[in-house]
C-alpha cells in the first residue's frame, strides 16, 4: 500500500520487497539501448517511489532516454511513472519540467496506433493539474470521432475526468453537448455506457431526455448500459422523490432482462424506491429466481442477505414467498443451506407450517444418501430446524416423530443427540404425544449406537413410563433384552483356566470382540462387535467398558421398579420378582466392572462415581425409604421441567428485547423546541437541551465518544527524556491495524530522514514502509503505518526511530516500546448448542489452565467479572447458577472475527478461609487464542 503522501497522486498499488534499489543502477539501465533493461528499471523506479523513495534527478534521464522509445510496454510504464511522481511544488504550482512531457502526450494522443492513444487517454483520467491538461483538450475532443471504439470510449472517460476538475467547465465548456451529440450515433456498447454515465453525472436532464427518447428500446440495450440507466433512476429519484412513479415502468421492464446483474440491480432499485407490497413482492420474486438460476455460491449468499433485509422490513410480504426461498436448499453449499433455514424459520406461521415441515422432511430423507456431500452436517441442520418448528407449533410434532426417531441410530452422534434432545423436550411440553413417543422410542432403542444417546433415551423411558404396569414391564423387558443374558461374563475354571494360563492368554470373557477397521482417511480404528445372535449395540457398549452407561441402566431399572411399587397394582410376589430381576441385572453390571478378568481383557476399569451410583441403586431397591423414593421419582423430573421453563422464558425475553430494539413506541414524545414555553424552562436548561439535540443530529456526540475511546488506545513508545518523543494511536479494524504515530522533535537541532522502522511478530504483516520526514526543532509529525492481521494469534509490534541530526555523521536510533495486540478487539460473544460445545471441547487440542487468584470473595461475582473481562457469553443457564453452595461451574464461549472458537470453563469454589480457589480452563483450535486469553485472565482476574 502506498503512503498517505502518495495516496493523493497515485491510484494504483504495487507489492514489492523492501530491498534497497540504487538510483545509479536505474539510471544506467535507462541509458542503455536494451529495451528489457529499461522495462525492469522503470518497474523498480515506480515501486521505489511508491515505497517512499525520492529520485528527483531521475526525471531528466527518463525524458531523454525513455520518451523516444517505441516499445509499447515502456510507454505504458512511462505513464505509470508520470502518474506516480509529484507534479507540483509545495505551493501547488506545476513544476517547470512537467512542460517537457506535454508535447509527448500530445503526440501520443495523435499516434497512429490506437493502443497508444487509448492508454494515454486512460492516463489523463488520473491527472488533476489543469495547466498540464489545457493544451491537450483539443486532441482529446478530436479522439471522440476516432474510427476505433477503444479510443472513443477512453476519450469519453478522459473528457469526463477533465470536466470534473474545479476549472473543468472553463477547459471544456461544451463537454455535455459533445457527448450528447456523440451518443446519438454511437453503436459500441462500452462507449455508449461511458457517454451516458457522463451525462447522468454532469447533465442529468440530457441523460433523462435521451432515456425517454429510447424508452421502447431500453429492454434491448446491453447489460452495462442498463445498469447505468438504473444508476440514473436512483439518482433522479433521490433528488426528486415525486418523480418515482414514471420510472417504475422502466424498472419493471428491466426486471425481465436476461442478465442476472441487471435483474439484481433492478430488484435493489425497486426496493429502494418503493415500499408498496407489489414492488416488494416483485423484487423478492426476482431474488428468489436468482437463488435458483445462478450457479455462483457467492451470488447466492449476497441474494440471501438481501432477502434477510426484506424479511426484517416487510415480514408479511416475505411470508408469502417462503416456499420459493426454501428452493435454495437444493444448493450443495452448507452455508447457503444454513442461511436459507435461518430466513425460513423466521417466516413460519400456522398457515405454512405444514408445507415447511413437509419440505424439511423430504430434505432429511435425501440426507440418508451416503453420496451427498456433508450429508451428516446438513442432516443436523435439518433436525435442529424441525426441532424449532415442533417447539413453536406442537401440532406438527406428531408428524415428524417417526422420521426423527429413525435418525437415533445415525452414525453422526451430534445429529442423533439433537433428535433425542428434541424428543426429551417435546415429551415434557406436549403430554398428548406421551404414548406415541414412548412406543416409538422403545421400538428404536435397540438400534441406537451412541452411548450418550442411549443414556438420554433411558432417562426419558425411566421418567415418562408412568401410565400402567404393562408399560413399565415392557420397558424393563426391553432393557433386559438389550443387556443380554446374565451373567455378563463367564469365568472359566479348572482345565480351561490352566490351558489359558499355559497359553499366556487372559481369561476369556463373553464380551465385545475388537477388530481393526480402515477409516475414510486411511487410518486404522478399532470397532467393537458383540458375538452371538441377537446382541444389541447397548450391550456391546457396556461390555466394551462404558460403565457410565451401566450406571444409567442401573438408575433406569431402579426408577421403573420404584414406579411399579408406587402404582400398587401388582401383587407382592410379582413386585418382589421384578425387584429381584432388576437387582440381578445391576449386580451383574457391578460384578463385570470389578472383575479382574475384565481388566485383563483390556476393558476400561469401573470408575468410582459409577460404582457409587450403582451401589445407591441397590440400596434404593433393597430399602423402603419414602423420602428416597420421592427423590428418585419426582425431583429429577421437576428439575428438568424447571430447566425447560427457564429456557423458554429466556428465549421469550431475548426475542422481546430484540424486537424492542427495532421498534419505536407510537406514544413516544417529540420535542419541538420552538413550540416550548420559555417560562417553563430556564435559559440555561433550554440552551443545554438545544445543544444536546444539535450534537446528536450532527454526530458530534458520537464523535466525542469516539475521541474518548481513541484516547484509551494511546501507547507511549518513547520516554520524555528521549530526543524524539513518540506515541501511537492504535486503531483496530477487523482485518487490519492502523498506527498513527505522533513524533515530536524535543531537541534544538533539525532532524533529517526521520524514519519509523517497524517489525512484527505473530500473524501480523507490515503492509508498507513509512516515508522518511524532516523535523525542525520542536516540530511534530504524524506517521501512519498499516498492519494486516490474519488471525488472533499472539502478536506484537516493535521497532525503532532512526534519524540524522545536523553536526553528527552517524545515524541515531531510538528504540520503541513494544505494542501488544489485545485479543479482546477480535473476539465477540457468541452462542452454540451444548452438544456442539462439548464436541469442540473434546476435539480442540490446545488448553491453557489458569489458577484462580483473585480478591473477589463471591463465586457469582467472580464469574460476572470474568465474562466482562473476556468479552464472552455464558452458556450455562442462570437457573443453574442460582443458590449459594460455595461452588460454581460455568461454560463461556466466544468467536473471533476470523471464525475461530474460544471455549472457557470456570470452576471456582469458596475455600474455608473465605478466598476463592479453582481453575479456569481455556481450549481453542489454535495456540494463540488459548495463550492470549490466559494472559488476559491472569491480568484481569484479580478485579
Amino acid at each position: 500500500m502506498v503512503s498517505s503522501k502518495h495516496e493523493k497522486s497515485s491510484t494504483f498499488l504495487v507489492s514489492g520487497d523492501k530491498a534497497q534499489v540504487s538510483q545509479n543502477e536505474i539510471r544506467e539501465a535507462l541509458e542503455s539501448s536494451d529495451e528489457d533493461a529499461k522495462v525492469d528499471a522503470m518497474q523498480k523506479a515506480i515501486a521505489a517511489i511508491l515505497a517512499g523513495e525520492q529520485f528527483p534527478a531521475l526525471f531528466i534521464t527518463i525524458v531523454r532516454y525513455v520518451l523516444p522509445s517505441e516499445n509499447h510496454l515502456v510507454q505504458k510504464l512511462l505513464l505509470l511513472y508520470l502518474e506516480t511522481i509529484e507534479k507540483t511544488d509545495a505551493q501547488g504550482k506545476l513544476l517547470p519540467e512537467m512542460i517537457l512531457i506535454c508535447q509527448n502526450l500530445r503526440n501520443n494522443l495523435q499516434h497512429p496506433n490506437e493502443y497508444i492513444r487509448g492508454v494515454t487517454l486512460r492516463f489523463l483520467c488520473r491527472i488533476h493539474e489543469e495547466e498540464l491538461l489545457e493544451p491537450l483538450v483539443p486532441s482529446v475532443i478530436a479522439n471522440l470521432d476516432h474510427r476505433h471504439s477503444y479510443v472513443r470510449k477512453n476519450a469519453v472517460l478522459a473528457l469526463t475526468a477533465i470536466y470534473k476538475l474545479p476549472k473543468g467547465e472553463l477547459l471544456v465548456p461544451d463537454a455535455p453537448e459533445l457527448v450528447e451529440r456523440m451518443l446519438q450515433n454511437e453503436q459500441d456498447l462500452s462507449t455508449r455506457r461511458n457517454a451516458f454515465h457522463m451525462l447522468a453525472e454532469h447533465a442529468t436532464d440530457k441523460a433523462v431526455t435521451y432515456m425517454f427518447q429510447q424508452i421502447d428500446r431500453v429492454a434491448d440495450w446491453g447489460d452495462i448500459l442498463q445498469i447505468a440507466v438504473l444508476d440514473l433512476i436512483r439518482k433522479v429519484c433521490r433528488t426528486n422523490p415525486e418523480q418515482k412513479g414514471k420510472y417504475i415502468k422502466i424498472i419493471l421492464a428491466l426486471l425481465q432482462s436476461r442478465s442476472t446483474a441487471v435483474m439484481y440491480e433492478c430488484a435493489v432499485t425497486l426496493v429502494s424506491l418503493s415500499s408498496a407490497p407489489t414492488a416488494v413482492r416483485a423484487a423478492a420474486n426476482c431474488f428468489c429466481q436468482l437463488l435458483v438460476s445462478h450457479s455462483d455460491n457467492n451470488v447466492k449468499l449476497i441474494v440471501l442477505d438481501r432477502l434477510q433485509e426484506l424479511k426484517d422490513r416487510h415480514h408479511d410480504v416475505m411470508r408469502e414467498l417462503l416456499m420459493d426461498v426454501l428452493r435454495a436448499l437444493s444448493a450443495p453449499n452448507l452455508d447457503i443451506r444454513k442461511k436459507t433455514l435461518d430466513i425460513a424459520l423466521d417466516l413460519i406461521d400456522a398457515r405454512n407450517i405444514d408445507e415447511v415441515v413437509g419440505v424439511l422432511k423430504k430434505e432429511a430423507m435425501k440426507t440418508q444418501n451416503r453420496e451427498l456431500e456433508k450429508g451428516a452436517e446438513y442432516r443436523q441442520l435439518l433436525v435442529q430446524a424441525i426441532h424449532t418448528c415442533a417447539v413453536r407449533f406442537p401440532d406438527v410434532a406428531a408428524s415428524v416423530l417417526h422420521l426423527l426417531c429413525d435418525f437415533l441410530s445415525d452414525t453422526n452422534t451430534a445429529s442423533a443427540l439433537d433428535v433425542i434432545f428434541f424428543i426429551r423436550e417435546i415429551i415434557e411440553t406436549n403430554p398428548r404425544l406421551h404414548d406415541t413417543i414412548i412406543e416409538r422410542l422403545m421400538d428404536t432403542f435397540p438400534a441406537v449406537r451412541a452411548s450418550r444417546v442411549c443414556s438420554c433415551a433411558l432417562w426419558i423411558i425411566s421418567e415418562y413410563c408412568t401410565r400402567s404396569a404393562e408399560e413399565i414391564a415392557t420397558a424393563v423387558d426391553m432393557i433386559k433384552g438389550c443387556l443380554g443374558p446374565l451373567p455378563l461374563f463367564k469365568e472359566r475354571g479348572g482345565e480351561e483356566e490352566e490351558e489359558a494360563e499355559a497359553a499366556s492368554l487372559p481369561i476369556p470373557i463373553q464380551m465385545a470382540a475388537a477388530r481393526p477397521a480402515v477409516l475414510a482417511d486411511g487410518s486404522y480404528a478399532t470397532q467393537t462387535a458383540l458375538p452371538g445372535e441377537g446382541a444389541q449395540v447397548a450391550g456391546a457398549l457396556l461390555l466394551g467398558g462404558d460403565f457410565f452407561l451401566g450406571a444409567v441402566i442401573a438408575a433406569t431399572l431402579t426408577k421403573l421398579v420404584l414406579r411399579l411399587r408406587d402404582l400398587r397394582d401388582l401383587p407382592p410376589a410379582s413386585l418382589h420378582r421384578a425387584t429381584a430381576d432388576a437387582m440381578a441385572c445391576i449386580a451383574a453390571i457391578l460384578r463385570l466392572g470389578e472383575s479382574g478378568a475384565a481388566a485383563a481383557a483390556g476393558m476400561h476399569p469401573l470408575d468410582a462415581d459409577s460404582r457409587d451410583r450403582i451401589a445407591a441403586c441397590l440400596r434404593a431397591l433393597a430399602g423402603a425409604d419414602a423420602g428416597l423414593a420421592r427423590v428418585w421419582l419426582h425431583d429429577c423430573r421437576a428439575s428438568f421441567a424447571t430447566l425447560i421453563a427457564d429456557k423458554q422464558q429466556r428465549e421469550a425475553a431475548e426475542a422481546k428485547q430484540e424486537k424492542a430494539k427495532s421498534l419505536c413506541q407510537p406514544d413516544e414524545l417529540i420535542d419541538f423546541h420552538h413550540l416550548k414555553m420559555r417560562k417553563g424552562l430556564s435559559k440555561v436548561e433550554l440552551e443545554d437541551s438545544v445543544a444536546s439535540d444539535l450534537a446528536r443530529a450532527t454526530g458530534l456526540a458520537d464523535a466525542a465518544s469516539a475521541a474518548t475511546n481513541r484516547l484509551n488506545k494511546i501507547v507511549q513508545l518513547t520516554g520524555f527524556s528521549d530526543p524524539i518523543y513518540a506515541e501511537a494511536y492504535v486503531t483496530v479494524h477487523q482485518y487490519d491495524i492502523v498506527l498513527d504515530v505522533n513524533v515530536i522533535n524535543r531537541t534544538g537541532d533539525t532532524m533529517q530522514n526521520v524514519s519509523l522502522e517497524l517489525a512484527t511478530m505473530g500473524d501480523l504483516k507490515l503492509v508498507e514502509r513509512p516515508q522518511a520526514h524532516t523535523l525542525a526543532p520542536g516540530a511534530a509529525k504524524s506517521i501512519r503505518a498499516n498492519i494486516k492481521v490474519s488471525s488472533t494469534e499472539t502478536g506484537a509490534i516493535f521497532g525503532n526511530l532512526v534519524y540524522e541530526s545536523t553536526g553528527y555523521a552517524d545515524r541515531s536510533v531510538v528504540v520503541l516500546n513494544d505494542i501488544h495486540i489485545d485479543i479482546m478487539d477480535y473476539i465477540v460473544p457468541a452462542t452454540c448448542p451444548d452438544v456442539q460445545f462439548r464436541s469442540m471441547w473434546a476435539e480442540f487440542e490446545w488448553e491453557n489452565k489458569v489458577a484462580i487468584n483473585t480478591s473477589i470473595d463471591q463465586p457469582t461475582d467472580f464469574l460476572q467479572h470474568i465474562i466482562a473481562s473476556t468479552n464472552m457469553r455464558c452458556l450455562t443457564p442462570p437457573s443453574a447458577l442460582d443458590g449459594d453452595c460455595g461452588f460454581l461451574a460455568a461454560n463461556l464461549y466466544a468467536r473471533s472475527v476470523f471464525g475461530e472458537d474460544a471455549l472457557v470453563n470456570v470452576s471456582v469454589e469458596k475455600l474455608p478461609d473465605g478466598r476463592l480457589g479453582g481453575y479456569i480452563r481455556i481450549r481453542s483450535k489454535t495456540q494463540g487464542i488459548a495463550l492470549s486469553l490466559g494472559d488476559k485472565l491472569i491480568l484481569k482476574q484479580k478485579g
